[in-house]
C-alpha cells in the first residue's frame, strides 16, 4: 500500500506540512518494499482556488491508498473519498514518525473534512 503524506521537504525526515492542498509535495511511501517517491505539488501553491481539488488528484494519481494529513477541506476531502482514499489525521512530527504511528494503529481515522474551505 501507498502512503502520501504532505511535506515541505523531500525526504521521510521531513516535517509534515499543516497545509493539505497548498502543500509543495507529498511523500509517498510504499508498505511493501519500504521505498518512497516525491511527488511535486508546488502548481498549487498560489493557487487561488481549487488547490485542494487538484492536490487530492495528484495524490490519486500517485496511487496512494491512504493519506495522512493535519487537515482536509471540503472540496479536498469529496475528491479522495471518491476514489476511495482514506484520510487520517497527522500528528506533529516527521513523515516517518507518522507513518510508523499509521502502520501501529495510532492515527485517527476521519470521515468528514475539518477544515473549511480557503483558509
Amino acid at each position: 500500500m501507498k502512503i502520501a503524506v504532505p511535506t515541505s521537504g523531500k525526504t521521510l525526515e521531513s516535517q509534515v506540512d499543516n497545509r493539505f492542498g497548498r502543500a509543495s509535495g507529498f511523500v509517498v511511501f510504499n508498505t511493501e518494499d519500504g521505498t518512497f517517491v516525491y511527488a511535486d505539488n508546488s502548481q498549487n501553491l498560489n493557487a487561488a482556488q481549487g488547490a485542494g481539488t487538484q492536490a487530492s488528484q495528484n495524490v490519486a494519481g500517485t496511487g496512494a491508498g491512504v493519506v495522512i494529513a493535519p487537515s482536509y477541506g471540503p472540496n479536498a476531502f469529496r475528491v479522495l473519498n471518491s476514489v476511495g482514499i482514506k484520510t487520517f489525521i497527522s500528528a506533529p512530527g516527521t513523515v516517518k514518525e507518522n507513518i510508523d504511528n499509521y502502520i501501529a494503529g495510532n492515527l485517527s481515522e476521519t470521515d468528514a473534512a475539518n477544515v473549511e474551505g480557503h483558509w
